[in-house]
């Protein structure tokens, strides 16, 4: 098990003492003015409107950088990859892995639980973990993930909006600054409590797996998307990367791995590789 606590990140140094001063004077000038805000999250075609009853709570010490990602202050670790990727393709360049490539698109559904048939599996990923309080989110909006065609390119391109199930990303309500982790489960992947791998970072995205394997081909996977990621965190995962990936960061049920960057995040998951609907009551939200 590899550990790290990485002190240099963006370009603005994180430890710099300078900072939490200078976040903490703009909380105050802009505290009693800000109402609402939104956030235009890359791969949708429509710009996502602001919420206008969220709240206007602003937790610290978290800091926000200017390329989007955070500091939470959590400390992370990798873990040894049981199964390497079977094709080898670069992480930021595989349609499986990093969902910018794919992108999606706005559609009209419901914004509630559904109630879907058939079995139910109890430790499937618990979307309401994402929030230190488990709470159910509004769902402010509704998406479709294109499909991918895998035989048009080297790496594949982009096909057409999956259509079954109708939602395949789902917009969930947040608070400003708030922190966000995994969608909780109970089975560990690696001993020490971790239950998913992280597979992709970016600073306002993160692809993670409910296994050790380095593909999505297997067990539940999830993009989380217009969430602010950890500079720790992404450091860590970069420097995995670019060492192979026989190691990659694993994380923990309750472990922040960045905040809520404005009053949305979306998010899709999929089991054994096929996007399902992120409304499902007896899937994602059990008990709700």
């Amino acid at each position: 098990m590899t550990s790290i606590r990485l002190s240099a990140c963006h370009p603005c140094h994180r430890r710099a003492p300078y900072i939490l001063p200078v976040v903490l004077a703009v909380v105050l000038a802009v505290t009693g003015v800000i109402a609402s805000s939104g956030i235009a999250l890359a791969g949708d075609e429509s710009t996502a409107s602001a919420n206008a009853a969220a709240s206007t709570r602003v937790f610290l010490p978290a800091v926000s950088y200017t390329d989007g990602s955070s500091d939470t202050g959590a400390h992370y670790e990798t873990i040894p990859v049981a199964q390497q990727s079977p094709d080898g393709r670069p992480a930021a360049l595989h349609g499986d892995l990093n969902l910018a490539l794919r992108g999606y698109t706005a559609t009209s559904a419901t914004l509630g639980l559904i109630d879907y048939g058939g079995a139910t599996d109890s430790n499937a990923p618990q979307l309401a973990g994402i929030f230190s309080d488990r709470r159910l989110p509004g769902f402010a909006s509704a998406h479709r993930v294109y499909d991918w065609d895998w035989d048009c390119s080297a790496d594949g391109c982009r096909g057409a909006p999956i259509s079954y199930p109708p939602v395949t990303l789902l917009g969930l309500q947040t608070r400003l600054g708030e922190f966000l982790s995994i969608p909780s489960r109970a089975p560990e992947i690696y001993g020490g409590g971790y239950k998913a791998l992280v597979l992709y970072a970016e600073p306002t995205r993160i692809t993670l797996v409910y296994t050790r394997n380095d593909h999505v081909k297997a067990g539940y996977t999830v993009h989380l998307e217009g969430v602010s990621v950890d500079s720790d965190l992404l450091a860590l995962y970069r420097q995995a990367d670019a060492a192979g990936r026989s190691s990659l960061p694993a994380l923990r049920n309750d472990q922040p791995l960045g905040m809520a960057q404005g009053y949305e995040i979306r998010v899709a998951i999929r089991d054994n590789g096929t996007f399902l609907d992120p409304r499902s009551r007896k899937d994602w939200w059990q008990g709700y």
